[in-house]
């Protein structure tokens, strides 16, 4: 059939998206959907046929409403066109998620993550990886820095230069208090901006997986970026993981980042191992007296929404940053401290819960 274009509506920053969603979805004969960009500014051209436009059928069409999680835009064609997607969707799932390969030398990959930034979770990567090796001194860990864009490894573990080469054209990490490390930090200027699209992110990140002499290893820590995005998507779907530790703080606003990394992981088919609950409270270093400055109780709502345990409440203290910021984890430079102690029972809990031991290398 042909479809003579006699109706278009342009620009969609001046259009209410939700008469646009109608007028799609409702329209048997919508051909189709253009975008562009223009000086700057965003357009978006529908094309329909003279058949399915008039006062009254669009007024009609204002009536209705569709939205999808994966289609928030209701975006629909002709039957045909339907048909045409949803056998490409089927023959896609056929052919299967990407075969995960295993890095060499590793058995085992955790995951520290968070919804949102700012959270601790760098700091909780780093001890937890020391906590692991003290915990049960045979244990060979490493620690693979996965925020591209904001690196926090080489800081924390007090690491800096660029990694050498093997005669395989692999990087060596660089290593400090018996952890392996590896991040984009080492390979960048400290003061430079990564202005990179999420290809070259995915390339980053794939070349610090499989480049690497990470082997032997019996633990590989990996400190992701915040958010439930690109990176998080192709790590779970590329390499075997042992499971997710999601690091949130009382907040309301964290624990709905939180509540949703914890989704995110499930959906990927990666067990989240527990919650660590940091800047549960603030304790006075002159007299110690303790203050809820975030709130009290979210780790424990969020656990039983989530069905996973709370692995460790950190508490905040000045010498847990000043530490940080030094480069010397608490774990190491406090090892007796009320902190030192709750990185060392979550280590303990997750060689528990994944009966992780010593490789024989």
């Amino acid at each position: 059939m042909h479809y003579e274009p006699t109706y278009v509506y342009k620009n969609l920053m001046k259009m209410s998206v939700r008469v646009l969603r109608s007028i799609c979805v409702e329209a048997a004969e919508f051909i189709g959907v253009r975008t562009c960009v223009s000086q700057g500014t965003f357009h978006k051209t529908v094309l329909l046929s003279r058949k399915c436009c008039g006062p009254k059928s669009i007024e009609a069409r204002q009536q209705h409403f569709f939205s999808t999680h994966s289609n928030p835009f209701g975006i629909s064609g002709t039957p045909k066109q339907t048909d045409d997607l949803k056998d490409r969707q089927q023959k896609l799932q056929k052919k299967g998620l990407p075969k995960k390969l295993p890095i060499p030398g590793v058995e085992h990959v955790i995951l520290v993550a968070s919804g949102k930034g700012g959270v601790g979770k760098s700091t909780t990567a780093v001890n937890l990886a020391v906590a692991l090796s003290q915990v049960n001194q045979g244990l060979k860990v490493g620690i693979l820095d996965a925020d591209i864009y904001g690196p926090s490894i080489p800081t924390l573990m007090n690491l800096s230069g660029e990694p050498e080469l093997n005669h395989q054209n692999l990087m060596l990490p660089l290593v400090n208090y018996g952890i392996k490390c590896m991040s984009m930090g080492f390979l960048v200027g400290e003061s430079s901006a990564l202005v990179w699209r999420g290809l070259m992110v995915m390339a980053a990140v794939q070349r610090l997986l499989r480049q690497v002499v990470w082997g032997p290893l019996d633990v590989l820590v990996v400190d992701m970026p915040p958010g439930t995005g690109d990176v998080q998507l192709s790590v779970s779907q590329n390499i075997p993981v042992s499971g997710a530790v999601v690091v949130t703080t009382p907040q309301d606003l964290a624990l709905m980042d939180a509540r949703r990394a914890v989704a995110m992981f499930s959906s990927v088919g990666v067990a989240t191992l527990g919650l660590v609950e940091n800047m549960s409270v603030w304790v006075c270093p002159a007299c110690g007296h303790k203050e809820h400055v975030f709130g009290e109780g979210g780790a424990k709502n969020l656990q039983k929404q989530a069905k996973a345990d709370i692995l460790g409440q950190v508490p905040l203290t000045s010498s847990l940053r000043q530490l940080s910021d030094a480069g010397r984890p608490v774990v190491i430079s406090q090892p007796g401290s009320a902190e030192s102690q709750v990185y060392k029972d979550i280590a303990s809990q997750l060689i528990s819960k994944l009966n992780i031991s010593t490789t024989n290398s």
